[in-house]
């Protein structure tokens, strides 16, 4: 039988953030989370429905910011680069 709870720890390493970081998701409640003792526990399917979906317009607004970067430091990345 498998565990359908995890903690802010494996949480943390599943999202690839800090443990600080899960708690305060937790909250501000956008990581649904029980109080067990001293320690929280989320439940594993809570976990799928943290992940954000990134829209069209969120992907124009990426590549438009990714753009400028490349455009404003382009020389200072390639210089980077051969570092």
């Amino acid at each position: 039988m498998t565990n359908s709870y995890i903690s802010t720890t494996q949480a943390a390493k599943i999202l690839g953030i800090s443990r600080i970081a899960v708690f305060n998701q937790i909250k501000s409640g956008k990581i649904p989370a029980q109080k067990v003792g001293r320690n929280y526990v989320i439940n594993r399917k809570d976990i799928g429905g943290i992940f954000r979906t990134i829209t069209a317009n969120d992907k124009r607004k990426i590549n438009k910011a990714v753009g400028k970067v490349l455009k404003d430091y382009s020389s200072a990345l390639k210089k980077l680069g051969k570092e």
